[in-house]
C-alpha cells in the first residue's frame, strides 16, 4: 500500500514537473511576443488553488486533475476568426492587437514550437544535473563470447573493452547497446582496447526477426554478453524448482549441456521448454551438480519453474561523474541521443515494424517513476529527463489539438495566405481528439494487459 502511494506520488511529481515546463514554454513566449494570457493552469477540471498576477491580466490555477495544462491565449479560438466588420463583435478593440489570431504566422509558430523546447532545454539540464550529481554504470567489459556467434567470428574475446561505436565514444554498457541497436543491418566499426593493444573491428549485425529495440542486440546479434553469474535468489514453494532440488544461492551456468550467459537467455530456454525435461547444470558451494526441472506452462504457454533470479556482474559498478562544462555538453549530447532513439521507435510503430502492444499508459510511466525513484533520486532525475524528451516529440506529431498539428494549419496558412475556416479547423481537431483518445485508450489497455 505505502509503495502504491510513494509511486503514485512520484508520478503525480513527474506530470506536474513536465507538463508544468512545457506549459511555460508557450507561456513565456506568448508573453514576450505581445500576446494577451488570460489562464495558466497546471491540470485539468476544477481548480483547486487561483489566483491573479500582479497585473491582474493573467489567472494562474492548479487544478484537480493532474494528466495535464493548458495556457489560454486570448482570440486563439478558431471562431474568433470572424469576417471583416465583425471583428469587433467577438474582440474588443483594445485586445484586437494582443488577439492569438490577429498575430504574425511566425510569432504563433514560435509559441506553439516553445512547449517542446522548453521540454527539450528541460531534458538538457537534467541529463547535465544527473552528470554532475553522478550514478553508477556498468562498464562495457566483454564478459562472455557465445561461440560461433559474430563476436567470435570477428575475434572479440572475454576481457575485452569497448571504447567506441562508429566514433561514437563507449563510457557503460548501457551506451554500447544503444549505439548497436542503431546499427542493426549496417556496417559497425569497434573501438577496442584489448590488455595494451587499441584494435578496430568491422562487422555486419543480422537484422532480426524482431525489431532490435525490442531484443538484447549485444546478446542475440552480437553474441557478446556482460560477465555476470546467474544465481537463484529464492524458490517458490511446491514448485517445479522446488520439486527438482533446487536452492536459493545455486548458480546456473548451463541449460541442457550449453553454457548460459545472462538471465534473459536462461529464462528464454525455459520459457522455449514448457512440460519437457530441461537440465540444469549448477554450482553450489563450489559442487558442480546437474538437476533436471519440468517447467509448468503458464496461461500463455511459456514454461515456468518458479524462481527469483538475480545476476551478479563480474564488473564492480563504477561511480560517473563529471564536470561542469562536461555535465552540459552530456546534456546535450544525451538529449540528442534519446531524441535519435525515440523518433526510430515511433517511425517503426507507424510502420508496423515494432507492434503497438509496447505503447505504455499512465500506469507504465507511474511504475517507472516509482521504480527509478526508488533507485535514488539521481535516477528519478534521468527518467524525468527521458520522459521530457519523449513529451516534446510527441507534441511535436503533425496531430490536430497537439502542438505540431498548430504548426501544421500554421504552415497551410502561410502557404494559402489565410488561415482554414473555423469549421474546417474544427473538424481537424475533432479527428485529432479521436486519434488521442484512441491511443489513451490503447496505452489504458495494454497497461492493463501488463498488470496480468
Amino acid at each position: 500500500m505505502i509503495e502504491t502511494i510513494q509511486t503514485t506520488l512520484y508520478f503525480i511529481a513527474a506530470i506536474v514537473i513536465l507538463i508544468g515546463f512545457h506549459e511555460y514554454g508557450h507561456f513565456v513566449a506568448a508573453r514576450k511576443l505581445g500576446f494577451k494570457v488570460e489562464k495558466f493552469s497546471i491540470g485539468f477540471g476544477p481548480p483547486l488553488v487561483s489566483w491573479r498576477g500582479r497585473d491582474g491580466e493573467v489567472e494562474y490555477v492548479i487544478a484537480a486533475i493532474p494528466l495535464g495544462g493548458f495556457v489560454k491565449m486570448f482570440g486563439e479560438n478558431p471562431y474568433d476568426q470572424v469576417e471583416a466588420g465583425e471583428e469587433k463583435l467577438v474582440i474588443p478593440e483594445e485586445d484586437l492587437k494582443r488577439a492569438f489570431n490577429r498575430q504574425a504566422v511566425w510569432k504563433r509558430a514560435v509559441v506553439a514550437f516553445a512547449g517542446p523546447a522548453f521540454n527539450f532545454i528541460f531534458a538538457i539540464i537534467a541529463f547535465a544535473i544527473a552528470g554532475m550529481m553522478g550514478h553508477e554504470v556498468l562498464p562495457a567489459n566483454i564478459g562472455m563470447v557465445a561461440p560461433n556467434s559474430v563476436a567470435e567470428q570477428k575475434g572479440l574475446r572475454t576481457g575485452d573493452t569497448i571504447v567506441a561505436v562508429n566514433g561514437q565514444s563507449v563510457d557503460s554498457w548501457q551506451a554500447f547497446e544503444e549505439y548497436l541497436k542503431l546499427g542493426v543491418g549496417k556496417e559497425i566499426v569497434l573501438d577496442v582496447k584489448r590488455d595494451q593493444q587499441d584494435l578496430q573491428l568491422a562487422l555486419t549485425l543480422p537484422v532480426p526477426e524482431q525489431d532490435a529495440f525490442l531484443i538484447d542486440v549485444a546478446s542475440k546479434l552480437l553474441g557478446v554478453s556482460l560477465g555476470v553469474d546467474i544465481l537463484i535468489d529464492s524458490v517458490m514453494p511446491n514448485s517445479p524448482a522446488e520439486t527438482a532440488l533446487l536452492q536459493a544461492g545455486d548458480q546456473i551456468i548451463g541449460v541442457n549441456g550449453q553454457p548460459v550467459f545472462n538471465v534473459s537467455a536462461f529464462i528464454h530456454e525455459v520459457a522455449s521448454n514448457p512440460g519437457k525435461n530441461v537440465s540444469l547444470q549448477v554450482i553450489r558451494n563450489q559442487a558442480h551438480l546437474q538437476l533436471l526441472v519440468v517447467p509448468k506452462a503458464n496461461d500463455a504457454g511459456r514454461g515456468l519453474i518458479g524462481v527469483k533470479l538475480k545476476a551478479k556482474p563480474w564488473d564492480e559498478p563504477v561511480i560517473q561523474r563529471k564536470g561542469v562544462f562536461e555535465s552540459m555538453v552530456y546534456g546535450v549530447t544525451r538529449t540528442w541521443e534519446v531524441t535519435m532513439m525515440t523518433g526510430e521507435m515511433i517511425k517503426r510503430m507507424l510502420t508496423n515494424s515494432i507492434s503497438a502492444d509496447n505503447i505504455g499508459g499512465p500506469i507504465a510511466i507511474a511504475q517507472m517513476a516509482g521504480n527509478t525513484a526508488s533507485n535514488g533520486l539521481v535516477y528519478f532525475v534521468m527518467f524525468l529527463a527521458f520522459f521530457s524528451v519523449n513529451l516534446a516529440i510527441l507534441n511535436l506529431l503533425p496531430i490536430p489539438v497537439l502542438d505540431g498539428g498548430m504548426l501544421m494549419f500554421l504552415a497551410l496558412e502561410q502557404i494559402r495566405g489565410k488561415p482554414l475556416s473555423a469549421e474546417m479547423q474544427i473538424r481537424f481537431q475533432m479527428i485529432g481528439m479521436l486519434l488521442i483518445m484512441s491511443l489513451m485508450v490503447l496505452a489504458f489497455y495494454n497497461d492493463i494487459m501488463r498488470l496480468f
